[in-house]
């Protein structure tokens, strides 16, 4: 340095360059993330990437000559749970793939439907696949050998969707929507008057539906459908489907069935599982007229859906085509599961070559079990019986040449007699109403044009032989419906609103009763009460509401509700007891007799169980105000009584006396003075 402070550059020039090295034994105790804390922020992670990735195993092993045939089996597979990005087929040094495979998805959310739902998919009986996330071999890798014991979670108790069977006196509910829709309200029957469980506004913003089991109740709204249950009636799950329109479900209660006819999706159809609210799968649905699209199986194992010449049977283990092919069917025009068994039933018309043809086949063997050849055929129609064991077809025949005519017979198949025999049963007239006994082997007809009708019934006997057993005639009827239990029936004829309650064990009528107008008849699950209503949705002009029957026409109870939209009674599970079990109940009927009766008092008293529960309540509350004030009394005498025997012991102190002086009026006398005086 100079006198001034300037730096003055020496021979040396080394010795006076300034040194940055840190010195040998310098330690750096500040971490990169403190000094870059604004970047490592934003650092990418693995996850971010891995999380919409992967990895198939067990696909088959095929040479490059090979390889786009199986890329287009595998996209179209797994295609169905999102778009695929990239894919990835490692192969060996011969050109042959490795067994496996990687897939990237769109989002995190498609890889992972495709894991949870792919897993275990059965392409051939030797390749059954196992999908896994990318992300989980790093995450496995990492596991800690070292073992410890986990903590104990607390438990959160689920709600209980079964709490509305636990009611003592198996009451049964029912959904009423009212006010165009805009309020809902759940009622007991709990007569002479119902009890409200919960009412809401808004609470749909189009049609109600109980689930087969009556665990759920779905609403319609524009967003998609959303399913209640518990208790209280909480929201268990949703399911995004813009502008849904029907909504089904299947019989085991584990899939429901979204459908828009007018969507501009390619999916129209979509099928959730309700449980985890995950989609299954979607289809593209051509013909929108006819619902339900899928038919389901007795427990839901399988779903059909009719397409052009065929009929496509899914399995719900993987959603995919069973067998990887279609039932075809040339013209096929409609077809029915039984309600028991794997069997479908379906027709097919006749064309040039061929006459009209009605099979029943077994699934998923497809075999052939009963086939029938019909000739002159302009329709038919099927009804199964509810127990399997029958099943009727209604065909319609040209009567004549130029086909403007036509006649109508049944053809009865009995499935549990060997060979299944068919027998047929003339139609006097056009067949207006058909429907079988839910539980038994009779089945009636209504036949003709009003008012001139003749209902016939008719029983099924031991090796299909066909009985006539009553006809009622000059009727005027257009349905029928059988009580859930059997045996008891109402002959409606509606809009009219005509109602005839019959008993079929004796073949009378109990009662003919009339609803102006009602639209519909809806029997509950027991079978010891029936409701018509007029619903506003196809009666804008009458008295809308509805009304309680008793399975003898007697009634009840009257609902009547500012434009009443419909009535619904909640279904019930299948009962647990076996037949011998509800025997041996019938048996020692006698033992429940007397309790029954006092329970039938109560319910035709005007106190209602509110009241009569009120009225316990305040008898347990005074009987506990009345022993507290008796414990409270025992308790002073006992004091008093041992102040009183200390006052008396010769020990006892002298109390001050005190003396008080009291003034009172005796009497009251007025005397009149005189001024003069």
């Amino acid at each position: 340095m100079n006198t001034n402070g300037e730096r003055v550059p020496s021979d040396d020039s080394d010795a006076d360059e300034p040194s940055f090295d840190d010195p040998s034994d310098f330690v750096d105790d500040i971490s990169d993330e403190a000094l870059l804390s604004d970047c490592t922020i934003e650092r990418p992670s693995l996850d971010d990437r891995m999380s919409t990735v992967i990895v198939v195993d067990n696909v088959p092993s095929v040479k490059a000559d090979r390889l786009e045939k199986l890329r287009k089996v595998i996209n179209k597979i797994m295609a169905r749970f999102g778009e695929i990005v990239t894919e990835h087929y490692p192969a060996d040094a011969n050109g042959e793939t490795k067994g496996y495979i990687f897939l990237e998805y769109k989002s995190a959310q498609e890889a992972a439907n495709a894991v949870k739902t792919a897993h275990g998919y059965r392409l051939d009986k030797a390749h059954v696949f196992s999908v896994h996330a990318f992300s989980d071999f790093e995450k496995y890798s990492n596991v800690d050998e070292k073992w410890t014991v986990p903590e104990n979670q607390k438990y959160d108790p689920q709600e209980n969707l079964h709490s509305w069977l636990l009611n003592p006196d198996c009451v049964d509910q029912f959904a009423v929507s009212y006010a165009a829709g805009d309020r809902t309200v759940i009622c007991s029957n709990t007569l002479p008057e119902t009890t409200q469980v919960i009412e809401r506004d808004h609470w749909t913003e189009g049609y109600l539906r109980w689930s087969p089991n009556g665990t759920y109740l779905a609403t319609m709204h524009k967003q998609g459908v959303a399913l209640w249950g518990g208790k209280g009636f909480r929201r268990i799950e949703r399911f995004a489907h813009l502008g849904v329109k029907f909504v089904d479900f299947s019989p085991c209660e584990r899939f429901l069935v979204t459908f828009c006819p007018q969507s501009d999706k390619e999916e129209t159809a979509i099928i959730w599982d309700i449980r985890t609210g995950m989609k299954k799968r979607g289809f593209q649905c051509e013909d929108s007229s006819k619902w339900p699209i899928f038919k389901w199986n007795h427990d839901g194992k399988y779903f059909a859906k009719q397409g052009n010449g065929l009929i496509s049977i899914y399995e719900t283990q993987t959603f995919g085509l069973l067998d990887k092919k279609s039932i075809q069917a040339k013209d096929v025009q409609d077809f029915l599961w039984s309600p028991v068994d794997d069997v479908i039933a379906f027709w097919v018309p006749e064309n040039v070559q061929n006459p009209a043809r009605f099979t029943i086949m077994e699934i998923p063997s497809r075999n052939e079990i009963r086939f029938k050849t019909l000739f002159n055929v302009s329709t038919c129609e099927m009804y199964w019986q509810q127990k399997g064991e029958y099943l009727c077809l209604k065909v319609d025949r040209f009567a004549s040449k130029n086909k403007k005519t036509t006649t109508a017979n049944l053809e009865i198949f009995s499935l549990k007699e060997k060979q299944i025999p068919v027998n047929q049963v003339e139609m006097k007239g056009s067949l207006v109403s058909f429907a079988w006994e839910p539980v038994g082997p009779k089945f009636v007809t209504v036949e003709g044009t009003a008012p001139m009708q003749t209902i016939r019934f008719f029983k099924v006997e031991q090796g299909g032989t066909i009985t006539p057993s009553k006809m009622l005639e000059k009727k005027s009827c257009n349905m029928v419906s059988w009580s859930p239990q059997g045996r008891f029936i109402v002959l409606g004829y509606l809009p009219q609103g005509l109602l005839e309650f019959c008993d079929t064990f004796d073949m009378c009528i109990m009662n003919a009763t009339e609803h102006f107008q009602a639209t519909d008849i809806e029997w509950d699950p027991t079978g010891r009460y029936v409701a018509s209503q007029v619903s506003w949705w196809q009666q804008k002009s009458a008295d809308h509401g509805y009304i309680l029957w008793s399975f003898q026409g007697k009634l009840l109870a009257r609902g009547t509700r500012e434009n009443f939209c419909q009535m619904m009674w909640r279904p019930r599970p299948p009962s647990l007891l076996t037949s011998e079990d509800i025997q041996e109940i019938q048996k020692d009927m006698k033992k429940y007799q007397r309790e029954f009766e006092v329970k039938d008092r109560m319910s035709q008293t005007k106190s209602s169980k509110e009241l009569v529960e009120k009225r316990r309540a305040m008898m347990k509350e005074f009987t506990e105000y009345r022993r507290r004030k008796g414990e409270e009394s025992k308790k002073k005498q006992a004091e008093l009584v041992i102040r009183r025997e200390a006052m008396r012991r010769p020990d006892a102190k002298d109390e001050a006396i005190e003396e008080e002086t009291v003034e009172f009026l005796v009497s009251e006398k007025s005397v009149v003075v005189d001024k003069n005086d």
